[in-house]
């Protein structure tokens, strides 16, 4: 079942639908005014802890219905008193990505993503011994949908917010948690909801006066 589902998904990404267009709603050939960058930035502060990130992003847009680009992940999290009193953890994620949206309404899109993310560790203990050092990595499928507000067929400028999930979960994976019964040890691995909000600037339709 989850051959089948990635299997799907890939297809989703990599390939455009076939089905019909109006001839006036495609584009030909490419256009240098559908590229569009942007992408969404973390910022978060709390008690003993911090997590600052952004996911920049490059793509063009297909047609009117269809966007396609990479991304590329950076999260740092820092956090004070993590297993003991005045030790620290230290963890940076960054990886590469691909993605494709679909738009069956100018306001709502599908999106499925494909990422690889490498995460570093270092821990600090509090009583002067060496520090403890981990790194691994896991490839994410991400897939979910969201809102875009302002995207039409004359301007790719817009801010989005969206929901993913990561549905391959494995236990590397930054967007999953893992939940051990106390009782007979078992573990399960459980996807956690991927917020994102950001914005959408096009790249060159001033200089084609599309908006």
């Amino acid at each position: 079942m989850k051959r089948l589902l990635l299997a799907g998904a890939l297809a989703c990404i990599f390939a455009v639908p076939s089905f019909a267009q109006d001839e006036e709603d495609e584009d030909k050939g490419f256009k240098k005014e559908n590229l569009f960058t942007g992408g969404s930035i973390m910022l978060s502060f709390y008690s003993g802890g911090s997590m600052i990130g952004g996911t920049p992003i490059f793509g063009y847009r297909i047609a009117n219905w269809i966007d396609a680009g990479i991304a590329f992940n950076y999260i740092y999290t820092g956090q004070r008193d993590y297993f003991q009193f005045d030790d620290k953890v230290r963890q940076s994620v960054f990886g590469p990505g691909v993605f494709t949206r679909l738009y069956p309404l100018n306001m709502i899109f599908l999106q499925g993503q494909i990422e690889h993310n490498f995460t570093r560790v270092k821990y600090i203990p509090n009583d002067g011994s060496p520090n403890e050092k981990f790194k691994t990595d896991a490839t994410s499928l991400l897939l979910g949908g969201g809102y875009a507000s302002g995207r039409d067929k004359y301007s790719n400028t817009f801010y989005y917010f969206s929901v993913l999930f990561d549905v391959l979960k494995h236990e590397d994976s930054p967007y999953t948690e893992i939940r051990i019964d106390p009782y007979t040890g078992a573990r399960a691995v459980r996807m956690s909801p991927i917020f994102r909000a950001g914005v959408n600037v096009a790249l060159f339709q001033g200089r084609y006066g599309r908006y």
